[in-house]
């Protein structure tokens, strides 16, 4: 096998197994859905219902997806399982909080923390909790740190975490119309997949854009939503592919800017400033229902 196609291949398995066994879960989840289709209905932005059987379906793949970077290099085995804790951790405190919303409003990040500071335990400030947990024990897994010392060690897992549970928080902020969620983790998992084939961090990669692109059409059409379970999931494994990134500057990087974001968030409404953008309405519209 050539060297091309030996990186088409690192490129493309992880995301050919991350699709497919979203496409199965859904499949299988479709037929049988825990405690009947009733409990998985909600209303969408648009007034229309919608499953959010499609987040399960999801987080399976994204397991799934994570777990396939071992095929391309066996260097991936411990970031592998890593990314197996965060999208599993993220996806079960996402289904937390998605089954047990119903009659509570949604209070965002400081909404959640400020009422555990009062001594109120919502199921966001659980899924938080679940979420910090598998992206520090994820972060220890997947550094590549080779810093000598214990402390700078201490700091790239830190990092990572922090890292990792920002991104899932993140793709959950934007998962507020159809298919958007899903186009941020193709926007960063796709380049990052390409430029770095046959890599941990690139096979990770390649399984989240996979999932994303499995995922899009039933989400686009207002068949299916992600909700937490989906969103938390997904962003879980576009984290951890960004933390095993072996450049501290890019995960430094990749931190601030969804910190930043998600700061902003509580604040700034991303669908006004993505409806008052040209190139961003056009993109964010791509492919959605009328």
């Amino acid at each position: 096998m050539s060297r091309r196609s030996q990186r088409l291949t690192a490129a493309l398995l992880p995301a050919v197994l991350g699709g497919a066994a979203t496409a199965v879960a859904a499949a299988v989840l479709e037929r049988r859905p825990p405690g009947g289709h009733a409990r998985f209905e909600r209303t969408n932005f648009a007034g229309r219902t919608v499953s959010l059987l499609g987040g399960p379906a999801a987080a399976a793949g994204a397991v799934a997806g994570g777990l396939a970077a071992p095929l391309v290099t066996p260097a991936a085995r411990r970031v592998a399982l890593g990314a197996a804790i965060a999208t599993g951790a993220a996806g079960v405190s996402g289904a937390v909080d998605d089954l047990g919303e119903a009659g509570r409003e949604r209070k965002g990040l400081r909404g959640h923390l400020g009422a555990l500071a009062r001594g109120q335990v919502t199921t966001g400030a659980l899924k938080i909790a679940g979420i910090g947990a598998g992206a520090l024990a994820a972060a220890a897994l997947a550094s590549s740190s080779t810093d000598a010392r214990r402390l700078g060690r201490v700091a790239d897992t830190l990092l990572g975490g922090a890292l990792i549970a920002a991104t899932a928080n993140l793709h959950n902020l934007f998962d507020l119309r159809p298919g958007r969620s899903l186009k941020v983790a193709c926007l960063i998992g796709g380049p990052l997949a390409v430029a770095s084939p046959g890599t941990p961090h690139g096979a990770l990669a390649a399984g989240a854009t996979g999932v994303a692109v499995a995922a899009l059409p039933d989400d686009l059409r207002e068949v299916t939503m992600l909700g937490d379970t989906g969103a938390n999931a997904v962003g879980a494994l576009v984290g951890t592919a960004l933390a095993a990134h072996p450049s501290r500057a890019v995960r430094g990087l990749a931190l601030t800017a969804a910190a930043t974001l998600t700061v902003v968030s509580e604040r700034i409404s991303f669908s006004e400033v993505i409806a008052s953008t040209d190139v961003l309405r056009r993109l964010d519209e791509l492919g959605r229902r009328v």
